[in-house]
């Protein structure tokens, strides 16, 4: 399996701690936004937490990195429900810009106004107990013509999760999106990339199509605006799909480097599409 994001993952024993006491809390960021507390209902806390306090220890089975294998090799082939999207596939130099953890009262407006200046389309993947929470900005956001993922309700890695966890993980946030915009969302980002059987299946079922993403700048972790700049300009080819996030934490840094790369990008000639 892709090893960047099981090391991104491993500060998941924490958080599997977090979740024996009622709670999931997620430390200094990794994958995917920094830290945030999200309340989760008991009925959300799969039993086998209890026995398996450090979910990051334990590792995917033969099954689910073999399938992640599968997924990887097909590189997200668009209409494939079976495999995560890895690239977008438009035409040459087409990409596409994703934000993940909001919406954020503070960033979600500010990225808005940067997408709306460049005239960028972009997916925002959303948390549903940040949906539930500002439900004028996840309107705003879909006003703008922009796409929104489901994100799961609480973000939690749905790797170690019973499939009736993950259902109920992935339609609660749904509900939430469907609420506040009268859609239903027909894109689902597992929180830190972490795709398994019943995640996958999971999709199918509800119609969802599994998005990933090829280039990511970890402005999670706030490495400076140069750094964040400099690695989507690197890596950014065809089909590239580009994490970013406007949720989390602090993410000053992520809307400075926005200020900086979609000029840039759309000076080299890219084009921006939704998956």
């Amino acid at each position: 399996m892709d090893t960047g994001k099981a090391t991104r993952r491993a500060v998941l024993v924490v958080g599997g701690v977090a979740l024996l006491s009622g709670y999931w809390k997620e430390p200094s960021r990794h994958a995917e936004g920094a830290a945030q507390i999200h309340s989760v209902p008991a009925h959300t806390v799969p039993a086998h937490h209890a026995s398996h306090p450090h979910p990051a220890s334990a590792p995917h089975s033969a099954p689910a990195r073999a399938r992640l294998a599968r997924a990887r090799s097909h590189r997200g082939r668009r209409g494939d429900p079976d495999q995560p999207m890895f690239h977008v596939h438009d035409g040459r130099k087409r990409i596409a810009l994703t934000i993940d953890d909001g919406p954020s009262a503070v960033y979600t407006p500010q990225v808005l106004g940067l997408l709306e200046k460049y005239q960028v389309t972009a997916t925002f993947s959303m948390i549903g107990l940040e949906v539930d929470a500002h439900p004028g900005l996840v309107r705003a956001v879909a006003a703008a013509g922009h796409k929104i993922a489901n994100h799961t309700w609480a973000h939690l890695d749905l790797a170690y999760l019973s499939p009736a966890v993950v259902a109920d993980q992935m339609s609660r946030a749904t509900d939430a999106i469907h609420k506040a915009t009268g859609r239903v969302p027909t894109l689902f980002r597992a929180p830190y990339g972490a795709w398994s059987p019943a995640v996958l299946r999971q999709c199918a079922q509800d119609g969802m199509t599994p998005l990933d993403w090829s280039v990511d700048p970890r402005d999670w972790s706030r490495p400076g605006v140069a750094a964040i700049v400099g690695n989507i300009m690197r890596n950014t080819s065809t089909g590239s799909i580009i994490l970013e996030h406007d949720g989390g934490g602090d993410r000053a840094q992520t809307v400075a480097a926005l200020k900086i790369v979609l000029p840039r990008l759309l000076d080299a000639g890219y084009r921006f599409t939704t998956p």
